[in-house]
């Protein structure tokens, strides 16, 4: 039997419904209880286009970029070699701060968005500033290094929340890969044909919604790796032109792609395809910063990916 779900288990009903991930992110803006939302230039400026990350050096033995090594290799030994990043040296701060970019299907079009979020970590209080492209007739659009650069002269709506904004899966997050992958797509469908898919999307969902530790991407590297038939497709630059190891997920009539940063194990970029029905992009995300502030007005000083 294969099952046709949507992209990712929400991580809002208990009965783990799946929903489409940047359908949500699309949606997430303005859905909050308690929330205000004005149109106004936001105080931080216009949303920096993402700055290019320098390939990575020549591979030694060892690491995640050797030769001979299959893609579940390659994963372990990312996961076991990541090293701190930034943000992981200031998780005592109160708030999260994440800048996403992303596509997604509706209907005949694509939607795009740019999304910047501050959440406070205790009181799920915070702020969002969004931006958004016209969208684009058709189902075939690929994320370009114009469209990631047009959002800075979109204007910027932002929007006050006095509660509601949560993380996708409650914090800390589970430390046993095991545990943490039953939480993003139930056990239950592990014979499923959409079950790859399904497992790697949630992955995705909880990049896109929270700040992981290196422990936390350490544990989603491994998941990954258990994935059948994952692939790996070499080094890649996603369309804000940074370079990172990139692998695919293909089942039930559906690629995923996902790019990551070789050095730190962070999520740079993600997309999903589908071959069937209507054939063409189902979603894309950028994720160009991530890390904590003190206040909800600044992003983080190192707001370099």
């Amino acid at each position: 039997m294969s099952l046709r779900p949507g992209i990712i288990p929400s991580r809002r009903t208990t009965s783990r419904r799946l929903v489409g991930i940047f359908l949500a992110i699309t949606l997430l803006t303005g859905c909050q209880p308690g929330s205000t939302t004005t149109a106004a230039p936001s105080p931080t400026g216009p949303a920096a286009p993402a700055s290019a990350t320098p390939a990575p050096a020549t591979p030694t033995p060892g690491t995640a970029t050797a030769p001979g090594l299959t893609a579940p290799q390659r994963l372990t030994t990312l996961a076991a070699t990541i090293t701190a990043a930034p943000g992981d040296h200031t998780t005592d701060l109160p708030y999260t701060y994440l800048h996403t970019q992303s596509w997604a299907r509706a209907t005949n079009h694509i939607r795009r968005l740019d999304l910047r979020q501050w959440r406070h970590q205790k009181t799920g209080s915070g702020r969002e500033i969004t931006r958004r492209l016209p969208d684009l007739p058709g189902l075939r659009h690929q994320p370009t290094p114009t469209d990631v650069n047009a959002f800075a002269d979109a204007p910027a709506h932002q929007t006050r929340h006095s509660q509601g904004l949560a993380p996708y899966l409650p914090e800390p997050l589970p430390t046993d890969p095991t545990v943490l992958a039953a939480a993003l797509a139930p056990p239950a469908l592990a014979h499923e044909t959409a079950y790859p898919r399904l497992l790697a999307n949630g992955i995705v969902a909880l990049a896109t919604h929270q700040y992981l530790t290196q422990q936390d991407r350490a544990a989603t590297l491994r998941i990954l790796a258990t994935i059948p038939g994952i692939r790996y497709e070499g080094e890649n630059r996603d369309p804000a032109g940074r370079t990172g190891l990139t692998f695919t997920v293909t089942a039930d009539h559906s690629t995923c792609t996902l790019t990551f940063n070789p050095t730190t194990g962070e999520l740079l970029a993600a997309q999903e395809t589908i071959t069937q029905g209507r054939p063409g992009l189902m979603s894309a995300v950028l994720i160009l910063h991530r890390g904590h502030t003190t206040t909800d007005n600044q992003p983080p000083p190192n707001h370099v990916t």
